[in-house]
């Protein structure tokens, strides 16, 4: 069923009592009272009244300030009249030693924790040039921080779950002064942040929320207007979408001027107000020429975190059910597809909803791009999609905090102690207690993980005593012989530089890839775990098991192992001209010719065939993608990162029931809607790789229009109306042959099937892509054969690869059949394609 078109906006005189309608009934409705709320206005003598809430004056009981020394500074009101609650900044108080704030917790759980700062100078404090460090017990929430506009306020929004009876807040000079203008720390619902959310990348769940601690970024009300805490149920600030809209033109605003809906057991007015979920921006078609568009914000974000996203939603657009479908993209990741928010409402228009997205920091670069556009498998629907609010929250990678005494108190102990016992006897006691402390240093340093049990890998511990040892490494015992090493932390410190953060060359789902050298002069890829990862203890063992007994050429190797001072890391040979994307697109590396492409391609493919066919059970990678195919200094392509990787179905069955993991753009329609894992999976993946390879584009890239935005779905397009030239990467459409570039697009089609069991087996792929590059080098007549579907139509004498005698000879000439890692994809297979051409009496 089709929406209407007709939707009217309402005057401006109307709009502005709307909102006041809107602002009056939040409040008085939102039924909360926190337990905790301590509004401090720093530095001031006297309570400071803002909007409709009093900000008590510094020291006031029970907030408790532990200091060396009282220093209250202000400025003039002309200084800060222009700023959003002004009075706030016109009074500080300045830090020249660590210092703290303690706030008693009348019930543990969430809080938010509300920092303000604006740097003035007072006397001969110049506030624009401290530099310091602010925890909590548990969290690092600044560290060496300076203002980084000195023209401008500051504020900081933490949701912070609180443990303690008391909360320290605790400020640490790093150049010999800190200050603070104002705090709150006010409870909120326990439930407002719930445990789970989805992951765009990879496909999974995240879980863990409702104890991390987060940093509110953005708080957007779409399409309203500026909403201060006074009109906020929970007193949160929400700003206009205007500034980090890039395609306004293709937006309108929507208010809805009546009462908002809400179901229980889902979005509440302390999730958001009414003022939030009663306006909207939606996409409007008929503003633009082409209506296949998508809206997009951009926002700035510090790359290397991960972010909790969180959509308002509130159809408020629809006349009738079922009838507004839309996609919504995170980060060039598809987050939903076909929303229906009928369906996530219960079937009730103008009803509230949220949906929760995690980005991982493997993907948030600085530029966050968030897309609502129109759905691009459903027909006979307007291309429509609508966005109420917006939350952009940063997931803390926590760290640790510093601990505060009380700085006269552990003054005066001294002096009573120098007092008590004389000169020598404090020194005595000071001489101890570093002899104590070297040696608690030196235990545990000794110590291994504890975050996780040693585990064991082909049958030994990975910890096992009695093991050869050489240069810092430990040497253990594999499969067959094979030896892997166990590296000392302290080999992996040297090896990268201490971990330089300028030696990273990579940054994955587990964590940092480093560049380093031995000591040997080795050179090596070192992937350190981040212990906030979503990828943990089970990669780390999935890859030292699977690369322990795996050896390929077109295989990573893994070098070892830490597994030390609760670390995971593992080290792999380095790939000196790193990944196939970064030569395709988004980078300054070299492009790649034709023919370099496709002995790429076909390196990748010979190692994912090996992966499926050289063990008893095939080794299905689930993430095969071009960031996870590398180049050596040949540019030998060798297929990495198998922390995914799970082992296939038994001999009697036909697939492994598994939750969904991969990458968007990359993933298996019939897995992700099955969640059925077979090899014909990797095969799909490596399907969008292989256009990848052609296009050089990315996979998802939501600001293109609509129908361009998934490139397997677009490439299929001009594949089935013959004219895949149309889109092949300018840099080097004129030089492939047009026979080699037909089959390069059959290949591609036959991977891309909707159904498994009718995409080829990577041995097929393989076998298509070495008669591909064939057509690129041969004469007419190797051109002339035609069709690839002759190819898997083989005559008997040559179909099976794997038992031709004749293909044994042609190894055996080539010197390779002795070679302990060898599989039949290794073998050029010019004479094979010769053979086949005799066969079929060309």
């Amino acid at each position: 069923m089709m929406a209407p078109t007709g939707r009217k906006r309402p005057p401006a005189a109307t709009t502005f009592i709307l909102l006041c309608i809107f602002s009056s009934f939040s409040v008085c409705k939102a039924q909360f009272k926190p337990a905790d709320s301590y509004l401090v206005d720093c530095g001031s003598s006297k309570s400071t009244t803002v909007g409709q809430r009093t900000f008590t004056s510094d020291g006031a009981s029970p907030v408790k300030v532990s200091t060396s020394q009282e220093i209250l500074a202000g400025t003039s009101a002309n200084g800060v009249a222009s700023f959003d609650n002004s009075a706030l900044y016109q009074t500080a108080r300045i830090f020249t030693s660590p210092s703290s704030y303690t706030f008693p917790i009348q019930k543990q759980g969430r809080h938010f924790v509300r920092l303000y700062f604006f740097p003035f100078t007072y006397q001969s404090y110049d506030l624009s040039l401290a530099k310091f460090t602010v925890s909590t017990q548990d969290v690092l929430l600044l560290s060496d921080f300076q203002q980084p506009d000195k023209t401008a306020p500051l504020f900081k929004e933490y949701s912070l779950n609180i443990t303690h009876d008391t909360l320290v807040i605790s400020f640490k000079p790093s150049n010999g002064i800190a200050f603070i203008n104002a705090i709150e720390v006010v409870s909120v619902p326990d439930d407002l942040i719930v445990d789970t959310a989805q992951m765009v990348n990879p496909v999974q769940q995240y879980s863990g929320l409702s104890t991390q601690p987060l940093e509110t970024v953005y708080r957007v009300n779409m399409g309203g207007p500026k909403v201060t805490p006074d009109n906020d149920t929970l007193s949160r600030a929400w700003v206009t979408d205007q500034k980090y809209l890039l395609n306004p033109a293709v937006t309108k605003k929507v208010i809805f001027g009546k009462a908002v809906n809400y179901r229980k057991g889902g979005a509440t007015q302390l999730t958001a107000p009414d003022i939030v979920y009663g306006t909207a921006t939606e996409l409007a078609a008929s503003n633009t020429s082409n209506a296949l568009f998508n809206m997009t914000w951009q926002f700035d974000v510090d790359a290397g975190f991960s972010y909790l996203i969180r959509f308002h939603f509130c159809d408020i657009v629809s006349k009738a059910l079922n009838s507004l479908y839309f996609n919504v993209y995170v980060g060039g990741f598809s987050a939903q597809n076909d929303l229906d928010l009928s369906i996530m409402s219960g079937n009730q228009l103008a009803t509230a909803i949220y949906i929760d997205v995690v980005l991982s920091s493997n993907d948030a670069s600085s530029k966050l791009g968030i897309s609502i556009g129109p759905s691009t498998t459903l027909n006979n629907i307007l291309p429509d999609g609508i966005l109420n609010g917006l939350e952009v929250m940063k997931i803390s990678t926590g760290g640790s905090a510093f601990t505060v005494g009380s700085g006269g108190g552990n003054k005066n102990l001294g002096v009573i102690l120098g007092a008590v016992l004389g000169g020598v006897g404090l020194l005595i006691i000071i001489v101890v207690l570093l002899v104590l402390l070297c040696r608690k240093k030196k235990t545990l340093e000794k110590q291994h993980s504890k975050t996780w049990m040693p585990f064991s890998i082909n049958g030994l511990t990975s910890l096992s005593t009695g093991s050869r040892t050489s240069y810092g490494t430990t040497l253990t015992s594999g499969l067959n012989g094979s030896y892997g090493y166990r590296f000392a932390f302290s080999v992996l410190q040297e090896a990268t530089n201490n971990f330089d953060e300028n030696w990273v060359i990579g940054v994955g789902g587990f964590g940092k890839v480093y560049k380093g050298a031995l000591r040997d002069e080795t050179k090596v890829a070192v992937k350190r775990g981040n212990p906030k990862s979503q990828q943990g203890l089970n990669e780390f063992r999935t890859e030292i098991e699977l690369l322990s007994r795996l050896r390929h050429r077109h295989l990573v190797s893994l070098i070892g192992y830490c597994d030390e001072r609760n670390e995971m890391i593992l080290v792999y040979e380095y790939m000196e001209k790193g990944t196939l994307k970064s030569h395709l697109y988004g980078s300054d590396n070299p492009s790649l010719n034709w023919k370099q492409r496709l002995e790429v391609c076909i390196g990748a493919a010979r190692g994912l065939h090996y992966l499926h066919t050289g063990s008893a059970k095939a080794i299905i990678h689930r993430d095969v993608k071009s960031a996870n195919i590398l180049l050596d200094e040949n540019l030998l392509a060798k297929v990495a990162d198998f922390g995914l990787s799970k082992t296939g179905p038994e001999l009697d069955q036909t697939h492994v029931s598994t939750a969904v993991k991969g990458s968007f753009g990359y993933l298996d329609p019939e897995y992700f809607r099955r969640q059925q894992l077979t090899e014909k999976s990797d095969v799909y993946s490596f399907g969008v790789v292989l256009l990848e390879v052609l296009c050089a584009r990315p996979v998802i890239d939501p600001t293109l229009p609509r129908e361009m935005v998934n490139l397997a779905e677009w490439g299929m397009k001009w594949q089935k109306r013959g004219e895949l030239h149309q889109i092949v990467d300018q840099r080097i459409s004129g030089t492939i042959r047009p026979d080699s570039l037909r089959k390069f697009g059959e290949t591609v089609e036959k991977c891309l099937a909707d159904y498994g069991v009718e995409r080829p087996s990577m041995g097929d792929v393989l076998w298509n892509l070495e008669y591909v590059l064939q057509l690129q080098d041969a004469d007419s007549t190797v051109s002339d054969v035609n069709s690839m579907n002759r190819i898997v139509e083989l005559p008997s004498q040559v179909q099976n690869v794997g038992a031709l005698e004749s293909i044994s000879v042609t190894m055996a000439e080539a010197g390779a059949s002795n070679e302990p890692d060898h599989d039949l994809s290794d073998v050029s297979m010019s004479r094979v394609f010769s053979q086949l051409i005799k066969a079929e009496g060309r």
